[in-house]
């Protein structure tokens, strides 16, 4: 378990440095072997050293201080809108329970009909941009996440705004002059849920904006970007995966669906080299495994086959993230495998699925930026999902609860 955290936190000797341009120092390590010290940069910001031999148990007296903007994710801002129904509906539509989707033509009127037949619910949605939200609820520092993505100069496109300013995130929206703001229909039966996602403007994400609010991605110490971006701006992907890359700073990447793995494989493929943490549930990673001709539908040996794939950074060894459910969370980096209980719910407390993978990897993401041991980091994730499901959409309670 020490292993994975310091590889992936830490890359070698240095752990976390708290500004991009704090140097690896040769000055040697105070306190024991195995054990953090802290160090003054020539620029007067602190930084923190790691001996070459650790314990978990050590990890955890040196928790990194949440700051402004030290987690950064860009994706695809959606309104939700929700409601339960029935398989009738589903199939009116050719939808299926726990899957996502994007609109095809076929799909437009269902959105008229879900707000004139079905008892809807609007909610602030998007894959990553849940992700953010969650960390942002459980960071509790106000703009130690930002979030780039685009909506529409509309109704639609304030609730969003306001959503991810209430809840303390710094969202930095690209404004599309023609679109409206993308919507995602939640389509709930039983604990199922399935998403089909109306992009509009926020398949509009120009790189131009990115190149213009560079400066607070650099400023992160870790970008996470969700795979449903792939079919948005994948040259904007490329950008801060390559910026982490040489800034020797964290690119986390997930596959986020099945139809993503197959149809959008090239770019999906050309970000992959930059990647240091990947996000997958067995069906995605499955999915991966036969696009690639892995010739295996094992999940530690897919987990192992995609941590050993060519990567630009080798400061940092890639870690395999793969969630089942309610199964373990299996965690593979440099050859190493860990399997993670999930802690199981009453099944009469769970009220909406929806988002919780994304709830799972804000948790997760939340702790990671601390410095927390790898432990802590599925602890949270789990945490955070639980939490989720209890509620309607990617919504919790006003102050977080974990310990």
């Amino acid at each position: 378990m020490c292993y994975c955290t310091r590889s992936y936190i830490f890359g070698r000797r240095v752990c976390f440095i708290f500004n991009n341009h704090a140097r690896k120092s040769s000055t040697p390590l105070s306190g024991k072997p195995g054990r953090f010290a802290a160090q003054r940069t020539e620029l007067g910001r602190w930084q923190l050293l790691y001996s070459h031999s650790t314990m978990a148990s050590e990890a955890k007296k040196a928790k990194v201080a949440v700051r402004e903007g030290i987690l950064f994710g860009m994706g695809n801002p959606l309104l939700d809108i929700s409601a339960p129904a029935d398989q009738a509906f589903l199939e009116k539509y050719g939808l299926k329970a726990n899957d996502a989707i994007l609109a095809e033509e076929k799909h437009q009127p269902m959105y008229q009909d879900m707000v004139d037949n079905l008892k809807v619910e609007y909610i602030a949605g998007g894959a990553t941009q849940n992700s953010i939200r969650v960390a942002q609820w459980l960071l509790q520092v106000s703009h130690a996440t930002t979030f780039f993505g685009s909506i529409g100069k509309d109704k639609f496109g304030e609730v969003l705004k306001n959503a991810g300013e209430h809840d303390g995130v710094q969202v930095n929206y690209h404004y599309d002059e023609e679109k409206p703001t993308g919507t995602c229909a939640v389509v709930i039966t039983d604990n199922n849920r399935s998403l089909c996602a109306n992009l509009a403007a926020a398949n509009c994400y120009k790189k131009e904006h990115l190149d213009k609010n560079m400066e607070l991605v650099k400023k992160a110490d870790l970008c996470y970007i969700g795979g449903f971006f792939l079919t948005v701006s994948p040259e904007s992907i490329l950008a801060v995966a390559q910026s982490c890359a040489e800034d020797n700073r964290t690119f986390a990447l997930n596959l986020s669906a099945p139809f993503l793995c197959q149809f959008f494989k090239e770019p999906m493929m050309k970000a992959m080299p930059y990647v240091d943490i990947l996000f997958g549930n067995e069906t995605e990673a499955k999915t991966f495994a036969t696009e690639q001709k892995f010739g295996t539908e094992d999940l530690v040996e897919i987990g192992k086959k995609i941590a050993e794939l060519e990567k630009v950074n080798k400061e940092r060894k890639r870690m395999v993230v793969i969630t089942q459910g309610t199964d373990d969370t299996i965690i593979i980096q440099d050859g190493k495998v860990e399997h993670f209980p999930v802690v199981k719910l009453d099944p009469s407390k769970i009220l909406d699925t929806n988002a919780a993978g994304d709830a799972f990897v804000g948790g997760f993401l939340s702790q990671l930026v601390q410095g927390q041991p790898l432990k802590d980091c599925v602890r949270c994730g789990n945490y955070a999902a639980s939490t989720v499901i209890q509620h309607s959409g990617c919504t919790y309670p006003a102050k977080p609860d974990f310990q």
